[in-house]
């Protein structure tokens, strides 16, 4: 039995959607270690003070969650997405607004909280590389695309999302205040350059498999998954160089069955403690300016907002923009 299954019940395969009882709701993530912590840090308390269980789905679906909404059956209640879809949803009408009074926006980070979404966690995109693998540690994304210098296959994510790209950028020379808008074709001339020693990873427990394995032994990964790797002893290292910073955010689906729970759901997950939970469990940075007071100092010296010298925030406006444009091209690219 999982820790997801002993601490919110039946854990949902991969795909398989069930809809929630008048006694319990549905929590949709990305599953992995990032999703185990989600259910100890914010569900397992959340049954406990309301009586109402929390029943794990995932992973997150952008097509599915749009059916749901525009079929009126919509099993999911709360939602872990990227920040960038959750704009463009809210605009094309598919979530409810959040309710302010129940969840506690002047406690979240305001970088993280818009009328229709709540964060869930901070993260960074980081050069993670596998020590038993490579000469060095790299030290920039220009050392990403040098196949000479670091030899070996590379990973990164492989949907169309904020990260790459700039990444790719960022390899050619551009500035980091120089990113947006995005020059897509010296974007993908850069990719084009390793494209044949690319493999893509599409969820952040294949993203561990690569790195720790060494079958990819340098690439892009979010921060908290080498994290994880790492406290289970993995020899794996990360480069804060050139961070691309983004957020997870909690969205509730238009036409939630339990929405009443969801906004509470929402109020524990954003809440100080249950924000500290999942940031020294994950090393996701908590979008609650008061849970670093609840951690040990030792823990947020290592967040990603620790590291902001040379850090670089991607812009997740653009990206919602720009989302259905930059899709059609990365995946025709992929294709080729």
């Amino acid at each position: 039995m999982t820790l997801k299954s002993i601490l919110t019940g039946t854990f949902l395969a991969a795909g398989m959607a069930v809809a929630a009882s008048a006694q319990d709701m549905v929590f949709t993530s990305w599953g992995g270690t990032t999703q185990d912590a989600q259910a100890a840090s914010w569900a397992a308390p959340f049954t406990e003070k309301t009586g109402v269980a929390v029943r794990q789905d995932g992973p997150t679906d952008y097509g599915k969650l749009k059916a749901m909404v525009e079929s009126g059956n919509v099993d999911w209640d709360v939602v872990d997405v990227e920040y960038d879809f959750a704009i463009a949803a809210a605009k094309m009408g598919l979530l409810e607004p959040i309710d302010f009074g129940v969840v506690d926006r002047a406690a979240i980070d305001p970088r993280f909280a818009t009328d229709h979404a709540v964060g869930s966690f901070y993260y960074s995109f980081v050069i993670g590389y596998n020590k038993d693998a490579l000469p060095a540690e790299p030290a920039s994304w220009a050392d990403v695309f040098d196949t000479a210098k670091f030899p070996g296959k590379r990973s990164f994510y492989k949907w169309s999302a904020p990260g790459v790209l700039e990444a790719a950028l960022l390899a050619d020379g551009v500035a980091a205040d120089a990113l947006y808008p995005l020059d897509l074709d010296r974007a993908f001339a850069k990719l084009d350059t390793i494209k044949s020693d690319i493999i893509w990873w599409g969820g952040g427990a294949e993203s561990q498999q690569l790195l720790a394995s060494g079958e990819a032994p340098i690439g892009s990964f979010w921060n908290g998954r080498i994290f994880a790797i790492q406290q289970e002893g993995g020899n794996v290292g990360v480069s804060w160089n050139q961070n691309l910073t983004a957020a997870d955010v909690l969205v509730v689906p238009k036409g939630a069955k339990n929405k009443d729970a969801a906004m509470k759901f929402l109020a524990e997950a954003t809440g100080a403690t249950g924000q500290a939970k999942l940031a020294a469990a994950t090393g996701y940075a908590p979008i609650n300016v008061n849970s670093k007071a609840e951690m040990d100092p030792a823990v947020v010296a290592e967040l990603p907002d620790a590291h902001v010298d040379s850090q670089i925030n991607l812009d997740m406006a653009y990206w919602a923009e720009h989302r259905d444009e930059i899709a059609k091209r990365w995946y025709d690219w992929q294709a080729k």
